[in-house]
């Protein structure tokens, strides 16, 4: 294994109408030894990265469907590939719209059921840590990060959910800060609280929360969010893992 300091390179992703690309791109070089690359939809070649973090925003302008247009951008196609070869593959709100539109992972997600966009602080229960993306959380660890989407409504058919749940590829679920699945705790309406799931090979990740927004102690986000890069930044420090 190398050390903590050794130079990783983390692509982010960029389309059209996507917003939180430098705060993504931010939030990755807080970490000591890591660059971010921005990788450009029209572009097929992943310039070597050793991950690839798909941010928030509205790709396309959240046209036809949120991620619906993303996914048929040249580059989801190198994506596909890297995530099938085994590479860590991030997805935040819009990113992991994208991925489930492109199929690398399960599910669907729909309007909020209010039928408005929520934008406000939420606490996140880690359901497992035993992910690349959750590996310096423990098991109940209840972690405060903002939302802020319009169609972040998690749901998945019956059969594909029980796969999940026997697969432990539920990752966080919505709580109050107690920890508690409670009436108000989940802003979205998503299936059993859900905030985010992996694959079932486990290198696939995404979820609703923003946690590029909760990197820095300092400022009212908290830090809460660096768990989830911190995470996979030592996964690729544990592997070699390329473009």
């Amino acid at each position: 294994m190398t050390t903590d300091a050794a130079p990783l390179r983390i692509g982010v992703v960029v389309f059209p109408g996507i917003n939180t690309d430098g705060d993504t791109h931010h939030a990755l070089e807080t970490f000591p030894g890591v660059t971010a690359e921005y990788l450009w939809h029209k572009d097929t070649d992943l310039k070597g990265v050793d991950g690839i973090v798909i941010p928030g925003g509205f790709s396309y302008g959240d046209y036809l469907r949120c991620g619906a247009i993303a996914r048929f951008s040249p580059i989801m196609e190198s994506i596909t590939a890297f995530a099938a070869d085994g590479g860590l593959v991030m997805g935040i709100c819009n990113g992991f719209q994208i991925l489930i539109e492109a199929g690398l992972l399960p599910g669907g997600l729909i309007r909020n059921t209010g039928l408005k966009f929520v934008c406000r602080y939420v606490n996140l229960r880690v359901e497992t840590a035993d992910t690349p993306f959750t590996s310096r959380c423990t098991e109940g660890d209840v972690l405060r990060i903002v939302v802020k989407h319009n169609e972040g409504n998690y749901t998945v058919d019956p059969e594909s959910f029980e796969r999940m749940k026997a697969n432990d590829q539920i990752v966080v679920r919505y709580v109050n800060a107690a920890g508690e699945r409670v009436e108000g705790a989940n802003p979205t309406g998503s299936l059993d609280d859900i905030a985010g799931v992996c694959n079932d090979t486990r290198n696939v990740f995404g979820m609703m929360p923003h946690p590029e927004n909760s990197v820095e102690a300092a400022l009212a986000g908290g830090a809460d969010g660096r768990r989830f890069f911190g995470s996979m930044i030592d996964a690729l420090r544990g592997a070699e893992v390329t473009a």
